[in-house]
């Protein structure tokens, strides 16, 4: 953990949400749920210190991008500064709500993949629900909204999404449910029984939700 993630955790614990940053273990596991095979369009909401941005760009084709969006400006500097050399990396000190935008901008129709790490239970019903679906509206049929939190009350309030299935991940201080939402072609529906699965995960043992 770098000094300044540890300052910026002191002055806003909130918004930074965890003391330490995701254990390589972590990092690992959430890379996986993407597929690095062919370009991608990927974004990345409260990326922090950049844990889980360097292991993407490492995994990245050459002509994929990774967009990082972080409010905390001192964050967002080092971040600017960590992949100064890394023209597929865009650094956005700003929110995650203007993803739409930022997307436009730079010609990019959608994303492939959507990860954060921000911690929406703090957030007010309204803007988190708005956040959902500009995150649902951006992502390309197929796209996957990956997030990984203390918590797993996202789950209610990603109705949005057909598709879903979450695991908790031991390996990791806190532990952390990793979930990834699913963008299914055409808005196409899985049944009630199978939209949601969830599993335990570092241990050996799974269950069904």
């Amino acid at each position: 953990m770098s000094t300044l993630f540890f300052k910026r955790f002191l002055k806003r614990p909130f918004q930074i949400a965890s003391i330490v940053p995701s254990s390589k273990a972590m990092v690992e596991r959430v890379a996986s749920k993407m597929d690095f095979s062919e370009p991608r369009v990927i974004a990345e909401y409260g990326p922090g210190e950049g844990v889980h941005s360097r292991e993407i760009a490492r995994r990245m084709t050459p002509d994929s991008h990774l967009l990082l969006f972080e409010l905390d400006a001192a964050l967002a500097r080092a971040l600017e500064r960590q992949f100064a050399a890394d023209r597929r990396v865009h650094v956005i000190h700003g929110d995650a709500a203007s993803l739409p935008y930022e997307l436009k901008r730079r010609g990019f129709a959608s994303c492939d993949y959507i990860l954060s790490g921000i911690p929406f239970s703090i957030l007010k019903i309204e803007k988190k629900r708005a956040l959902l679906r500009k995150t649902y509206d951006a992502l390309k049929p197929d796209g996957k909204f990956i997030i990984y939190q203390v918590t797993n009350e996202l789950r209610q309030h990603a109705t949005v999404f057909q598709r879903d299935e979450s695991e908790y991940f031991l390996q990791n201080i806190p532990p952390m449910f990793i979930t990834v939402f699913h963008k299914m072609p055409s808005g196409g529906r899985t049944s009630s029984k199978s939209k949601s699965r969830s599993r335990l995960a570092g241990v050996g043992a799974e269950r069904s939700a």
